[in-house]
């Protein structure tokens, strides 16, 4: 193995299965380096969660993922990078290792958002604890301050996916629901993020609900390209992180009922390992 023999994957996190579909992104454009899933699936959902509370499970996983050698970790959960990312960076980080690395994926989202809209008026599709922080609001504010941002908390939607329930009616219903409750704020909406990682997985089923010209942005592919030029800028940080392209899958629940489900989100099956919190 390269980097003097030193197993240090980048780590990607999230409450759940969402995360998932960031990461199928970042291997592609990054399939030599070594990468480390882990999923909190035994306390997810974070959607709902206080900030205290999902403050305290995300520094507890990013610590765990710092045990298993990672030196770079990606928060590919919008709650989790909108609730809990800057206390770590500023708070966390300096105390346990200046080194290391946690990064989100809010603003690699934010910096582009504006290449995509005509109508100057974006909206956002979100867990109720992202919409609540305001997160998104202020990150585009600095990249497209002349932007009209409308938000929309979708607290149902994450739940029917973890339990595999996204596929019938009674997520059609809250889909529409949700969908129109954001286009009635402002029709002239032109581009969407879907500001949850676990949304990609019914990105058709969203799209049955809006007008043709509007571009619904799913973070994995923005994500991936956003790391592959951090990587680049900062060569200090690629060097540390080991290349044999691995991937290896951790979760605080069943790995059992972890894989079945992971399987669908990340679109190969995965074999995953308990990791105890």
């Amino acid at each position: 193995m390269s980097n003097t023999e030193v197993y240090q994957p980048i780590g990607v996190f999230d409450s759940g299965f969402g995360g998932l579909t960031v990461l199928k992104e970042i291997v592609k454009v990054l399939p030599e380096h070594d990468f480390l899933y882990l999923g909190d699936n035994a306390r997810a959902p974070y959607g709902s969660r206080s900030y205290e509370t999902v403050y305290e499970y995300t520094l507890e996983c990013v610590n765990l993922l710092f045990a298993k050698g990672c030196r770079l970790v990606i928060l590919a959960c919008n709650t989790a990078s909108a609730k809990a990312l800057r206390t770590i960076q500023q708070k966390d980080l300096p105390a346990i290792d200046p080194s290391l690395r946690v990064l989100g994926v809010i603003r690699p989202t934010t910096e582009v958002i504006g290449q995509y809209t005509s109508s100057g008026c974006v909206g956002i599709l979100g867990t109720q604890g992202t919409i609540s922080s305001g997160s998104y609001l202020v990150e585009i504010e600095k990249f497209f301050p002349a932007l009209k941002v409308f938000q929309q908390a979708c607290p149902m939607l994450v739940p029917l996916i973890e339990n595999n329930e996204y596929k019938n009616e009674g997520a059609d219903f809250f889909i529409q629901k949700y969908v129109t409750g954001l286009m009635r704020q402002q029709p002239e909406i032109d581009a969407i993020i879907l500001g949850c990682t676990h949304y990609p997985i019914i990105a058709d089923k969203i799209r049955e609900h809006l007008p043709e010209n509007v571009t619904l942005l799913s973070q994995g592919e923005i994500v991936a390209k956003g790391l592959k030029d951090y990587l680049q800028r900062h060569p200090e940080i690629n060097r540390v992180c080991s290349k044999e392209g691995r991937v290896s899958f951790f979760t605080t629940d069943l790995p059992s009922s972890f894989d079945t489900s992971a399987s669908l989100f990340y679109g190969s099956v995965i074999r995953s390992e308990h990791l105890s919190l």
